[in-house]
């Protein structure tokens, strides 16, 4: 291979991206890079300018404009950093958060017209070639915490969380098909009928797969939220997907005016249960149980959003 070869192949592909924008104006008002910092922050619940920079690598002056125009769009809010009141908190407001759907859902038709084009036997050969280039031009490094991105989940992906559900709890604990079905009407309920302002589902994607998932619904309890069926794939654990799928349904549920988050899980799940205990999560009660072809000894846990917010 060639430098020749490496730019004809960059033409190339600069020339895809630019069709698959033609005529559709994909991200205006915005620009792409306006939309990348909108994206960023979309599946970066607790941010600030600084980490933007290093993960866009983007000029501070050039960031700063760009944060200024979306405050005054009023798609984004800044309040002082938790981790260092040196620092701003930057979070998209409900505003932001439509507009970055909408950018989002943009791209995905984009993206799925083109693919459509490409013969269904093909795509295979397509998706492991991007592959190729992706693990060659990495120099095989090991994944990294700021290659996972948290979305929101689109077409087999609830299937997915029920399939992965099932079938780890198994591997780990021998669970039976009771389990699934337990995950499967969750889900199911979710699907049919959820209020996108109280309730939500994240994916965390890395490198183009789904590796970990966690929801957020109202409970019966007025005022209260539950987290439920938090996952993360054997292989892309590590990386702190736990914790920052598990802070997005705190913030989620805190913005969305919540008083309590709770939480039902057994004390054999013992890495999840150290994640809960991070973020504040307190266990209110223990019961013995006998399900899904085990003897175990279920929890509840709870959050109080305001005194976790202080």
């Amino acid at each position: 291979m060639t430098v020749q070869d490496v730019r004809s192949f960059n033409r190339f592909y600069t020339n895809v991206i630019g069709a698959l924008d033609y005529g559709r104006h994909l991200y205006a008002p915005y620009t792409l890079t306006e939309s990348r910092v909108l994206f960023e922050l979309a599946h970066s619940p607790r941010t600030d300018a600084a980490d933007l920079r290093t993960e866009l690598s983007l000029d501070a002056g050039y960031l700063s404009r760009i944060l200024n125009k979306f405050e005054q769009d009023g798609l984004i809010e800044r309040t002082p950093s938790e981790r260092d009141p040196r620092r701003r908190r930057i979070a998209l407001t409900a505003r932001g958060r439509e507009t970055a759907a909408l950018l989002d859902e943009r791209s995905r038709e984009s993206v799925g017209a083109l693919l459509a084009t490409v013969p269904a036997d093909d795509r295979p050969r397509l998706a492991e070639a991007m592959h190729t280039v992706r693990t060659l031009l990495s120099h095989g490094r090991p994944p990294r915490r700021e290659d996972v991105v948290l979305r929101e989940p689109g077409p087999g992906d609830l299937g997915w969380i029920v399939q992965r559900n099932a079938a780890l709890y198994a591997a780990e604990y021998g669970w039976n098909a009771d389990y699934e079905g337990l995950v499967a009407r969750i889900v199911a309920d979710f699907a049919e009928d959820h209020d996108p302002h109280l309730e939500r589902v994240w994916i965390a994607e890395l490198d183009g797969r789904p590796v970990g998932c966690v929801m957020c619904v109202r409970d019966d309890a007025p005022g209260t939220a539950r987290l439920r069926l938090l996952i993360v794939e054997p292989d892309a654990r590590g990386l702190r997907i736990g914790d920052r799928l598990v802070e997005a349904a705190i913030d989620f549920a805190r913005d969305g005016g919540y008083r309590d988050l709770v939480l039902w899980t057994n004390d054999v799940l013992s890495a999840a249960r150290r994640i809960y205990q991070r973020h504040g999560f307190v266990l209110v009660a223990e019961k013995p149980h006998r399900s899904f072809g085990a003897d175990l000894l279920g929890q509840d846990w709870r959050l109080d959003l305001h005194g976790a917010q202080e």
